[in-house]
């Protein structure tokens, strides 16, 4: 029999996290044969499909952004089962802190959103890995109420902006046509990519400067 909420919230966990997009996490296959370990006798979980056999779930409304880039809120659920314990558990698919929009959509995403919604579950119904999870809601609360300009990571603006080109792309623009509608040529288009890798390591040297 798997122990108490308050047993498992006991657990310590700090050599099981990693760092994933800079945030901590634990692996999937950890928490299953932690959970094991403790008692558990049957641990696993299912992709729960929708009616068209998908365990993608996304909304019909089509939302656009700022930049006039089209999306639409992609979720995914799973059924967990820990011996008679069983329960749903349905989130978002996110690229990182972010949501994973129309152009940035992959089965390893979808994958890694399904195995979060997993060990996420785990943490509330178990109590494994709780206090992790406190954390991490913590710590976005304060990102989300503050702007802290510590919590801005150039490359993901980079990130960003890449991810906005590729989407002109898919739609039928060349990257000549691309750099004409902005008033630029292919190498100016080129040389303002290259100005955030240039920015992040002038940050970097900065911030090692000694006195």
């Amino acid at each position: 029999m798997l122990k108490s909420f308050n047993e498992m919230r006991k657990i310590d966990l700090s050599q099981y996290i990693k760092k994933r997009d800079k945030a901590d996490y634990l692996n999937w296959a950890v928490v299953k044969q932690l959970l094991h370990d403790n008692g558990a006798e049957k641990v696993y979980f299912t992709p729960m499909q929708n009616e068209n056999g998908s365990s993608l779930i996304k909304t019909d409304k089509v939302f656009t952004d700022s930049n006039s880039n089209t999306n639409q809120v992609y979720e995914t659920r799973i059924k967990v089962v820990i011996d008679e314990l069983e329960f749903e558990m349905q989130g978002p698919v996110m690229n990182g802190a972010n949501p994973v929009k129309d152009n940035s959509m992959s089965q390893q995403r979808l994958w890694n959103s399904q195995t979060r919604l997993f060990v996420k579950g785990v943490a509330i119904y178990t109590g494994l890995g709780f206090d992790l999870w406190s954390r991490l809601e913590a710590e976005e609360d304060d990102v989300n109420s503050n702007d802290d300009l510590s919590k801005h990571d150039i490359s993901k603006i980079k990130e960003r902006v890449q991810e906005i080109y590729t989407s002109k792309i898919k739609l039928g623009l060349t990257t000549k046509e691309i750099a004409q509608k902005l008033n630029k040529t292919e190498d100016e288009v080129k040389a303002i990519f290259s100005y955030f890798d240039t920015l992040n390591n002038f940050e970097r040297d900065l911030s090692n400067l000694k006195k």
